[in-house]
């Protein structure tokens, strides 16, 4: 079974986020959405908030689970047998970025391997920090984030 992890803090998941996860469905048997856990960090969703609004998103889709997780990616992998990471690219810089990441994955655990999608046109643009930047500032972000995730804003 060819199951992949999509990692990352989603706060909050986007519709970016979730055109990446529906283009992936044709290349994996399952994905896991991986809701990465810092407890040193405050976010705008609560983690389990976060959770419940992407399972929303994501009930009509038997092949997609979400989790949250601590500690290394990799090792999130090694423990739900997942053999792919997901990433998304808007840019070259978010290339450079997830290529450093990717290839100290592959340090630590050379039989996971990453690949890469790059954005879809007129979606590149859209990212998590926007988006909360948007919200604290009482604009309307409902053209960037689906539908389920609204009501868990706090």
């Amino acid at each position: 079974m060819r199951t992949a992890v999509f990692a990352g803090s989603f706060d909050p998941f986007t519709i970016a986020h979730y055109d990446l996860v529906q283009r992936s469905l044709s290349l994996f048997d399952k994905i896991i959405i991986g809701i990465g856990v810092n407890s040193a960090k405050t976010g705008m969703m609560h983690y389990d908030d976060r959770e419940k609004a992407i399972k929303l998103v994501f009930q009509p889709y038997s092949q997609v689970e979400v989790q949250q997780f601590t500690g290394l990616t990799v090792d999130f992998c090694a423990k739900v047998g997942a053999g792919y990471l997901l990433r998304g690219l808007r840019n070259t810089q978010d290339f450079e970025f997830e290529n450093a990441i990717a290839q100290n994955n592959l340090s630590l655990a050379p039989s996971i391997e990453t690949y890469f999608l790059m954005a879809r046109s007129g979606l590149a643009h859209i990212s998590s920090t926007i988006v909360r930047d948007i919200y604290k500032n009482n604009g309307d972000i409902q053209p960037f984030v689906p539908a389920e995730i609204v009501p868990y804003l706090k």
